[in-house]
């Protein structure tokens, strides 16, 4: 997760700062002869294209945005199915809330939501009476995640008689700032909720059977986002603990989001439009849901939902540098293409950026 996080911050600052950006290379720990003599080949220009490679001894690895499987497995498998009881930190925030009501709806037997003020917080009270009247048993605690001991009593109190079977890890919170603004104090706060909170329920559940530990992660993480350093370090450190988890044979699921409707990290409707301008529409809340579903279903690790417009994204995020991150997308490479073509030479706008 430390690696990843570093990773984050870099690609926020290919964002940020364009004209500085060579590249990011993870190197293996132990650097043998083969992966230094790939790495010298790097250091000399093999491989120019790439801006986010990994050097090992076996070959170079390349980072590539793929689209997930799309309709129906080749065997199917069933649903998964909430039972027991199921923790959603940020449970009384726009996203816990939406995942509470389909939990309840699905069958949670018990549903624990948490933040910060718990059941003095807006919309507490009307929410657990809706999931009650779903047939959910609720509890609402004021837990700070980012407090060990505090996570830990909040997991000690849970009843025996109903165990608990998943976590939906949503609590987060974002600070805008350039990553030359962005103060150790901002950064920390950040991190707290969202990365603190993550590791603790990780190591304070060792040893639970949980069928689901889902992690509520952002497209910032993924491609990064300029303004958002901290909120982008935050997500890629909770895809990298589902990839850690994962790797433990511990169950996990880091869905990295891009912008909701009515809530979430886009609280504002001047800031969907800015959005929505740059191709990034906000999901429906149903929408995400089913995506949501369809990731436990399929027992995804780390997987990104967004509605993403290609031909407005791809150009406007590769137009200072390019981002070979994309390249795997076909409707991406078929935009940049459409555009690169429009404004070529004797193209059909010829000097003209695309809107």
């Amino acid at each position: 997760p430390r690696q990843a996080a570093v990773w984050a911050l870099g690609r926020t600052a290919a964002l940020e700062h364009p004209g500085r950006w060579g590249g990011l290379v993870d190197l293996p720990e132990a650097l043998d002869h083969r992966a230094a003599r790939r790495f010298a080949a790097v250091l000399a220009g093999t491989h120019a294209e790439e801006d986010q490679l990994a050097v090992r001894g076996a070959g170079v690895l390349v980072r590539r945005l793929l689209r997930a499987p799309q309709g129906r497995p080749t065997r199917p498998a069933p649903a998964w199915q909430p039972h027991g009881t199921v923790l959603i930190t940020g449970g009384t925030g726009a996203l816990g809330a939406h995942v509470a009501r389909w939990l309840a709806g699905a069958g949670a037997d018990h549903l624990v939501l948490t933040s910060r003020r718990g059941a003095a917080a807006p919309g507490a009270a009307e929410l657990r009476a809706e999931l009650e009247e779903l047939g959910a048993r609720v509890t609402v605690e004021a837990c700070d995640i980012a407090d060990r001991q505090a996570v830990a009593r909040l997991l000690e109190g849970l009843p025996q008689e109903r165990p608990l079977t998943g976590v939906v890890h949503a609590a987060g919170v974002g600070t805008p700032a350039m990553l030359a603004d962005t103060t150790a104090e901002a950064f920390a706060g950040v991190l707290a909720a969202k990365t603190a909170g993550a590791q603790h329920l990780h190591e304070l559940l060792a040893g639970r059977d949980l069928d689901a530990f889902v992690l509520f992660s952002s497209i910032s993480g993924v491609w990064g986002a300029a303004g958002q350093a901290a909120y982008a370090v935050a997500n890629a450190s909770l895809d990298a603990l589902a990839e850690h988890r994962r790797a433990q044979g511990l169950p996990a699921t880091a869905v990295a989001w891009g912008p909701w409707a009515g809530g979430g990290m886009v609280e504002d409707g001047d800031a969907e439009d800015r959005l929505l301008k740059r191709g990034l529409p906000a999901l429906t809340p149903p929408s995400a849901i089913a995506a949501l579903r369809a990731a436990l279903t399929r027992d995804e690790t780390t997987v990104t939902v967004a509605d993403v417009a290609w031909e407005r994204f791809a150009p406007s995020f590769t137009l200072l540098r390019p981002s070979p991150l994309l390249n795997g997308v076909p409707e991406a490479v078929a935009a940049l293409a459409e555009a690169a073509g429009a404004t070529s030479p004797g193209g059909p706008d010829d000097g003209a950026l695309p809107e």
